[in-house]
Parts: structure tokens; C-alpha cells; sequence
């Protein structure tokens, strides 16, 4: 404490103003110019800078620019700076994406104009070739279609390919079954066993009884084996071509008949095996063959896509997605069975009006083989349902389990 006034001479320091002095501005963090923030890049030129284009001032450029580069120095623009704008002078903005400290990419909540991408690539809605959920696929029913996206894959493979699926089908599935269905009205014993019966005075079986049911069921059982191997020729044939016609490659009838070959053998045992289990499962109360023919349904394909383990892969498609596969080889076995009674309906009708013994004479021969013959064409349908179907839902199942596409099945078929 002192008496004496105040003095009028300021007292000698570094000659900065105080902090409490209203007309200088307050000074930023350490290492920031007066009024500056971290992250945002110093109001005005830089210093030297004429803010006349590419033009420095008195001061000359500052150290490390190269004057004929412009504003840049001599290591280029910095990063996310268009060089074509060049510098931007006294209040300018600077250059569209330009961040201090540079960061490398937008900062956050920043990003593209509306319409543009944040990243350089193809237009949204575009699949590019492998990706395995192209809702314009052929053949896979990506997920979330529904039924009507299967069905529409169903129609579209039986209008791609019906002039080649129709012979394969006549010959390998409709002509079998109509020559196994003469075979066995021709060794029908019933007819004689009916007239014996009226004949004798005795309840007991005709002569031969045993011998000629033997006898019937040996034919009937080596020609289903038969007729298993030639129908296995027509589902891998028929499969072939479904599946390259998808990728717009060549399917012509031989091609496809020589690919069945090749695959037949294999795909009949499986198909042998897994028709063993069925029967065996009507056994036990018919429930347990309903219920492992719906989760045996997919073995075929597999079989002929993956080559390997197709009873299990079949199993796991069926629990995995129980609802969705159960509808779909529903709609296909209500379909198969409804053609097929009718067919069958009609078959019986036809020859029943040709008497017991219809080869009892050549008139009534004929006319039962035509009828026969008739109604296997009108099973056709059916026929041609089956092998699309399942076929379409088992590519629909590989779509749930993995990103997978026509090409990419195309190529695992061979």
C-alpha cells in the first residue's frame, strides 16, 4: 500500500493488452491464431497471399510453395482438394470436401449430395455377376419373393423349354409307363381267376393261384426297375436343360438325353434307396411314408447339383425351412395326383369297356392299347409338374442357405 497516486505511465511489460481489454480479440488454444477453433481453417488468405489468382504478395510465397505451381506447394493440393479450383483468396470458401486437419474423408455427418454415392461403383438395383440375390434371376426364387415369385420361375422354365421337355418327358416317362400298363393288363390273371371261381363249387383258390400272382408281381416289380432307370435318364435330362436354357446357353434334345445317360445310374440308385424307405415307412401306418417322402423330395436334385450326401442335405432343407418346402411339394403332389387320377380314371373306364380279356381278340387289343396310350399323354402334366417344381424349389432352398444364381448352378450341374 502506498499514498501516492497512481502513476499516468503504464508500466513496462511485453506491451501486450491485458486480458480484460475489450478491443483486442481473445487469443485460441495454444498453437491457434487469435479467434481460431480446432477443425476449422483460418479465416482469409494465408499469409503472403495476393489475393490477385495465383499471384503471392510482397512477402513472397511462404516456405516449401513453388510459385509456378500456384497457391500449392510443392507437395500438391492437399488431400480431398480439387487442383483445378486452385487456392481460394481473401473470404473465399474453400474447395468442396476440403477439412482442416485434413482427415481423409467426410467428417461425421457430413457425406454426398442427394442422388450421388459415397463411393464410385454401379447404379443401385444393380447385381453384379455371383452375387446370389438377383430378383431378376431365372431359376432362384430369391428370399422374400413368395409363392408368386416361384410360380412365375415355374411358368417361365415351361415356356423356355417345353419343345425339348415335352420329347424327353414322352419317352422317358410317358411311353415306359404305358408299355408297363399293357404288360400288366395283358398278365392280369384276374379275368381267369374270376371265371373259375364262377365254375367251381368249392371256396378255394384257382389253380395256380400262387404261381400266376407271383408271377405278376415279378413283371410288374422289374419293370418299375426298368422304368426307374429310363424315368432317371428324363429327370436328369429334363434338369439339364431347365437349367442351361436359364442361362441362355444352347439345350438341344441329344445333348440332353446323352447328359441323362451319364448322370441315370447314379441318380436310380438314390432313387431305388429312397423309394425303399418310403414304402417301408407306409408300412408303419402310412403317416411316417407321407412324412418322409415330403422330406426326401429334394434328394433328386441334390443328387444332381451337389453329388454327394443327398438323403441328409434333403433332411436338413425340409427341418431348416419345414413351412416354406412343405407348401411348395404340397402344391406339387396335389398337382401330380390330381392329373394322375384323372388319367387313371379314364384308363379304367376305357378298358373296362373292352371286357375282362381284352386280348381276347385284336379288335379289343387295340382299342385297349390306344386307350392306354391316350390317357399317358394326358398324364403328361404331370409329369412335367413334378420335375419343374421340385426342381424350382430346390433352388429356392439353396437361395435361403447361401447367395447362389443360375450361373452358379449351371455350373455345378456340369
Amino acid at each position: 500500500m502506498t499514498d501516492q497516486p497512481p502513476s499516468s505511465t503504464p508500466p513496462s511489460g511485453s506491451g501486450e493488452p491485458g486480458p480484460s481489454d475489450p478491443t483486442q480479440s481473445q487469443p485460441g488454444p495454444a498453437g491457434l491464431p487469435p479467434g481460431g477453433e480446432p477443425g476449422v481453417p483460418p479465416a482469409g488468405p494465408p499469409p503472403g497471399w495476393d489475393p490477385a489468382p495465383g499471384a503471392w504478395g510482397a512477402g513472397g510465397p511462404p516456405p516449401g510453395a513453388d510459385p509456378a505451381q500456384g497457391a500449392w506447394g510443392a507437395g500438391g493440393p492437399p488431400p480431398g482438394a480439387d487442383p483445378a479450383q486452385g487456392a481460394w483468396g481473401a473470404g473465399g470458401p474453400p474447395p468442396q470436401g476440403w477439412v482442416f486437419p485434413p482427415t481423409g474423408g467426410y467428417p461425421p455427418g457430413a457425406g454426398p449430395y442427394g442422388g450421388q454415392q459415397w463411393h464410385p461403383g454401379p447404379p443401385v438395383g444393380w447385381y453384379p455377376p455371383g452375387y446370389g440375390f438377383d430378383p431378376n434371376d431365372p431359376l432362384v426364387t430369391p428370399p422374400g419373393a413368395g409363392i408368386g415369385g416361384w410360380f412365375n420361375r415355374c411358368g417361365e422354365a415351361l415356356r423356355r423349354g417345353w419343345r425339348q421337355l415335352v420329347p424327353i418327358m414322352l419317352l422317358t416317362q410317358v411311353l415306359p409307363a404305358a408299355v408297363l400298363s399293357v404288360i400288366s393288363l395283358g398278365l392280369d390273371p384276374s379275368a381267369s381267376w374270376a371265371a373259375e371261381v364262377e365254375t367251381s363249387s368249392t371256396a378255394a383258390l384257382p389253380d395256380n393261384f400262387v404261381a400266376e400272382l407271383a408271377g405278376l408281381l415279378a413283371v410288374l416289380v422289374g419293370g418299375s426297375l426298368v422304368i426307374g432307370l429310363v424315368q432317371a435318364v428324363g429327370w436328369a435330362a429334363g434338369s439339364w436343360v431347365i437349367t442351361r436354357q436359364a442361362v441362355g446357353q444352347a439345350a438341344g434334345l441329344d445333348s440332353a438325353l446323352r447328359y441323362g445317360l451319364r448322370r441315370a445310374l447314379g441318380l436310380w440308385g438314390w432313387t431305388l434307396l429312397i423309394s425303399l424307405l418310403i414304402g417301408i415307412g407306409i408300412c408303419f401306418c402310412v403317416l411316417p411314408g407321407i412324412y418322409l417322402a415330403f422330406a426326401l423330395s429334394m434328394a433328386g436334385p441334390v443328387y444332381l447339383f451337389e453329388r454327394h450326401n443327398p438323403i441328409g442335405r434333403s433332411f436338413r432343407m425340409f427341418h431348416d425351412r419345414l413351412g416354406l418346402l412343405l407348401g411348395r411339394v404340397a402344391l406339387v403332389a396335389l398337382a401330380v395326383i390330381v392329373v394322375s387320377f384323372v388319367a387313371s380314371a379314364i384308363e379304367g373306364a376305357g378298358t373296362a369297356a373292352f371286357g375282362t380279356d381284352p386280348f381276347a381278340s385284336a379288335g379289343t387289343a387295340v382299342g385297349a392299347v390306344v386307350v392306354i396310350g391316350v390317357t399317358a399323354v394326358l398324364a403328361l402334366p404331370a409329369h412335367l409338374a413334378q420335375m419343374i417344381g421340385l426342381l424350382l424349389t430346390y433352388t429356392e432352398q439353396r437361395a435361403h442357405e447361401a447367395p447362389v444364381n443360375t450361373a452358379g448352378l449351371a455350373a455345378e450341374l456340369g
